[in-house]
């Protein structure tokens, strides 16, 4: 409580030890002003990608498309078998073949907005939605199997799998980059206050002179340089939170890009990097206060 205290209310002599303004003191403020920036955008980058994980993995995860693979006279009857057995199958929530129009529109991306299917061996897709309580995929395979020979089930394993993975992977880099940002703070902050303090050691050699301990000059140190941190991450986090409120909202359309940013109460999560950046300054200056000054003893 006492350590806490004296961080915040300070000491007007032990301060005069560290220069108030000078290389140290812009060096400090902007790094941790651009760290705390920066670990805004990797948070919200954590943040989406974890989102985009869990939507895809529920979109895709309740979806299934069945294709009817048949000669076009037999399309039709294997379509309304397919339809037949999904409609009594237990777990699956509903079942639809797609129309022509709905087809066209997903070829489109690759063969134009004018895609002839009667022409094209495209086969019929049915579109199925599973309930909450599942199917048992590998018994629906075997009595389509049975009985509509065309049929091919397609529960968007191969293609759920790699984008989930991709956004799990995008987060733990997010989370990684944070953990980078705040050791490249906690070294940048260390080397400005071995600079301020090799810079002060006449002063701190005459404060030994006149009977002061190594503990009161490194609090000096220590509480300057943790209030400039605090003070540069604060408004860090304040510029990386007008960037991130100024992008693009969520779409369809935009995908991944459009939705980086905070949801809810997790606009709040940026407001707590200024605090751990005043921790990290504080246990960087003391560990490099402590070094200094017993290498000056």
């Amino acid at each position: 409580m006492n350590a806490l205290k004296s961080l915040i209310l300070g000491d007007k002599q032990a301060d005069r030890v560290v220069p108030p303004s000078g290389f140290t003191a812009h060096l400090t403020l902007f790094v941790s002003g651009a760290m705390a920036f920066l670990c805004v955008f990797a948070l919200a980058l954590s943040m989406a990608s974890g989102r985009v994980a869990h939507r895809w993995s529920e979109e895709l995860a309740r979806a299934a498309t069945l294709r009817i693979n048949a000669p076009a006279e037999q399309r039709a009857a294997q379509t309304e078998a397919a339809l037949a057995i999904l409609a009594q199958t237990p777990g699956v929530a509903s079942a639809r073949a797609l129309t022509p129009e709905e087809q066209a529109a997903l070829l489109a991306p690759w063969f134009g907005a004018d895609v002839p299917l009667d022409t094209l061996p495209v086969p019929q897709l049915i579109e199925v939605t599973e309930a909450d309580i599942g199917y048992d995929d590998q018994g629906l395979r075997l009595r389509l199997q049975a009985e509509v020979p065309g049929a091919v089930l397609d529960d968007h394993t191969r293609w759920r799998r790699p984008l989930v993975d991709a956004a799990i992977a995008l987060r733990r880099v997010g989370v990684v980059s944070i953990l980078l940002i705040g050791g490249a703070m906690a070294a940048m902050i260390t080397l400005a206050a071995n600079a301020a303090l090799a810079a002060n050691a006449q002063v701190i050699e005459v404060l030994r002179l006149v009977g002061a301990q190594d503990s009161y000059i490194a609090q000096a140190f220590v509480r300057r340089f943790t209030l400039r941190a605090l003070s540069g991450a604060a408004v860090g986090v304040l510029l990386g939170l007008s960037g991130v409120f100024l992008m693009p909202e969520a779409s369809e359309e935009g995908g991944f890009l459009t939705g980086l940013s905070f949801q809810g109460w997790t606009w709040l999560l940026p407001f707590v990097i200024p605090l751990l950046a005043g921790l990290v300054a504080f246990a960087a200056t003391t560990r490099a206060a402590r070094k200094r000054l017993g290498d000056l003893a």
